[in-house]
């Protein structure tokens, strides 16, 4: 599977790859209005879900709740899980999945009858188009900065707590490799690890007590545009 250089076509929208690692994999999902992905989980890897453009209905078995524009969930595996774009236009999204596997697939049901069915085959892909996103990886204490559905996507690599201390409140971050650590006996526990999105008043509230970062973080931090 060409992940990198194809879009994955689904009955409800599309999705592909902007970023991937040996730990995880970050999708750009685009869900057409009033289409829904599948009921399904992924038995072993965990997602991070955030909304980058309209609005979606995201349920559980037990529940429902509406995200907006910069919302986020992190999924836990295992969690029954379905999107549905509530918004004119349709939405957009990222997915962050740890460890990435696309194939990590369970579907409980599913509106265009996909249920026992796995994750598409090549027959389902086609290469992506100039409007396409892909984050390139910038070097150790650099940024790659990207203009993107209303918001501005920064990559960055860092090897101390300052850049996340100094970050707005209302942006999100996203951790792509490394992390946070607490040093405990002479011995560094991770307390975010790749995968992991929290908005930055909460991942500061945490920093601030914690002793630095595992070199060469590398950190996605996500803020709408100023209009």
């Amino acid at each position: 599977m060409n992940y990198k250089s194809n879009v994955v076509k689904k009955p409800w929208g599309r999705e592909y790859l902007i970023y991937e690692n040996d730990e995880v994999g970050l999708w750009c999902l685009h869900i057409n209005e009033n289409q829904r992905t599948s009921m399904h989980c992924h038995p072993q890897k965990t997602t991070g879900l955030v909304v980058i453009d309209g609005q979606i209905e995201l349920s559980f078995l037990a529940d429902t709740k509406v995200l907006e524009k910069l919302d986020k969930s992190m999924i836990r595996r295992g969690l029954f899980h379905s999107s549905k774009a509530t918004s004119v236009g349709g939405a957009c999204i990222f997915e962050i999945e740890t460890p990435k596997d696309k194939h990590d697939l369970v579907r409980l049901n599913d509106a265009y009858g996909r249920e026992s069915k796995p994750y598409e085959d090549e027959s389902f892909e086609e290469e992506k188009n100039i409007g396409t996103l892909w984050l390139d990886e910038p070097a150790l204490h650099a940024s790659n900065a990207y203009s993107f559905m209303g918001c501005t996507l920064l990559v960055e690599t860092i090897d101390d707590l300052s850049v996340i201390n100094n970050k707005d409140d209302n942006a999100l971050l996203m951790f792509l490799r490394g992390g946070m650590i607490r040093k405990i006996d002479g011995k560094s526990h991770c307390v975010t690890i790749p995968g992991d999105v929290g908005k930055a008043s909460i991942v500061k509230q945490v920093s601030s007590q914690l002793d630095g970062v595992i070199s060469n973080t590398l950190l996605l931090t996500i803020t709408k545009d100023e209009r």
